[in-house]
């Protein structure tokens, strides 16, 4: 592990026209998270389990072509509609102690979701995440938005 990869952050954030308590739930339902989970184009999650508590786990398959990419992780604070924390594990990401936050925000129009990705490997996969998770907030706000 280098120090590097403890110092790499993104952050995105996205206004999506929707109450939070609705874009809260969708992170914790395996239903939605199917529906919005694909960082980019012709994926799909064929699977999505979430037990949805502190300490409760979270598998999402990402599928492209006939390749499957499991992602996972822990939750850590799950916060009514106000925040969700959970570790990130990804074959796209291989660093321990990756934590991913969502905040949920009130704002004109809908609510603002600001994500907070924190330990990368390296440039290149934070800015790949970057994109992902900027793919993922705006598939979100087609499917849930008003």
């Amino acid at each position: 592990m280098t120090d590097q990869a403890t110092e790499l952050t993104l952050e995105v954030s996205r206004l999506i026209p929707a109450v939070r308590e609705k874009l809260f739930d969708a992170w914790l339902d395996p239903a939605m998270l199917a529906q919005f989970m694909m960082p980019a184009p012709n994926m799909s999650v064929p699977e999505a389990t979430s037990d949805a508590r502190a300490g409760g786990r979270f598998l999402i398959v990402m599928r492209v072509g006939d390749k499957d990419m499991p992602h996972a992780g822990t939750y850590k604070t799950i916060d009514r509609a106000n925040q969700i924390v959970f570790t990130w594990e990804s074959p796209m990401s291989p660093v321990e102690n990756s934590i991913v936050t969502l905040d949920f925000k009130d704002a004109e129009g809908g609510t603002d979701v600001r994500l907070t990705h924190v330990r990368f490997p390296s440039e290149e996969s934070r800015a790949n995440h970057e994109g992902g998770w900027t793919r993922i907030l705006a598939t979100l706000a087609e499917t849930l938005g008003s």
